[in-house]
């Protein structure tokens, strides 16, 4: 595969899947938003929704207020949209791109957990999200960063090499940006925030087995290095393999996840 596949990557992911398997997404989310001081009125940005878990404890919080949901993937938003139909006109979910996002000084707040790293240019998203907030408005996030789940991707990387799967691989490079808690921090200042803090938090994780790690990771981490993959005999393969290195860690199937906390205000 060449460089330009690579830049070219479907937006789509399982959502049927994500919304099933997503828990430690979803109990890391929840501490970002226990983190919230609101007075519930607020028109708050959930940036990168997914299928709308989260969403509906935000909404939750703000009785009288609303949030817009944006995400890149129709099949995340297909499945947010049944999930939070029964918060009628207070939640609007839109597909869109964090790199070229449609609001100026629109939103009280921003929400974001667990999107960011699948974004490249951090300067520009930083950016975007301090225009999209009114003046004084904050930023209250995480993602993946630093050496967020770097056991797998050094061995999903090393597999990607071998001779039955480079020609695969040519041009690939991983599609995430796992910043530290300084770079972040940078960006952020950058994009015109204050009070900027940032924090980096270990959040080792265990997956109740072979059968869970291999969807959990099939789906939720490497969807787009197997996208590189021609066939599903292959794909199959690449996961069984890491799947069994997996086995043999202590303790077995373990994801060394780091979660980068993100916040600010826009100045």
């Amino acid at each position: 595969m060449t460089s330009k596949h690579n830049q070219s990557f479907s937006r789509e992911w399982n959502s049927d899947v994500y919304h099933r398997v997503s828990g430690p997404q979803v109990s890391w989310g929840k501490k970002v938003l226990s983190r919230l001081r609101l007075r519930g009125d607020e028109v708050v940005l959930d940036a990168g929704c997914g299928t709308g878990r989260l969403t509906a404890e935000l909404l939750d919080a703000l009785p009288s207020g609303r949030v817009v949901g944006i995400d890149l993937s129709q099949n995340m938003l297909t499945t947010a949209r049944q999930h939070l139909a029964h918060f009628g006109t207070r939640v609007g979910l839109v597909a869109c791109d964090l790199l070229h996002l449609p609001f100026e000084s629109t939103f009280d707040g921003i929400v974001s957990t667990a999107a960011f790293h699948w974004v490249l240019d951090h300067d520009r998203l930083f950016a975007n999200l301090r225009r999209a907030l009114v003046p004084g408005g904050w930023l209250e996030a995480q993602c993946g960063g630093g050496p967020n789940v770097l056991t797998l991707r050094r061995r999903a990387n090393a597999l990607a090499a071998t001779p039955k799967f480079a020609s695969f691989f040519a041009g690939f490079r991983e599609p995430w940006c796992f910043q530290d808690a300084e770079g972040a921090a940078d960006s952020l200042r950058r994009a015109g925030f204050v009070e900027v803090e940032t924090s980096m938090e270990e959040a080792p994780t265990v997956l109740d087995g072979a059968d869970e790690y291999n969807e959990f990771v099939r789906n939720i981490i490497l969807r787009r290095h197997l996208e590189n993959i021609p066939s599903e005999e292959l794909r199959d393969e690449f996961m069984a393999e890491l799947t069994r290195h997996a086995a043999d860690d202590d303790p077995p199937f373990l994801l060394d996840y780091w979660r980068l906390n993100l916040r600010g205000r826009a100045g």
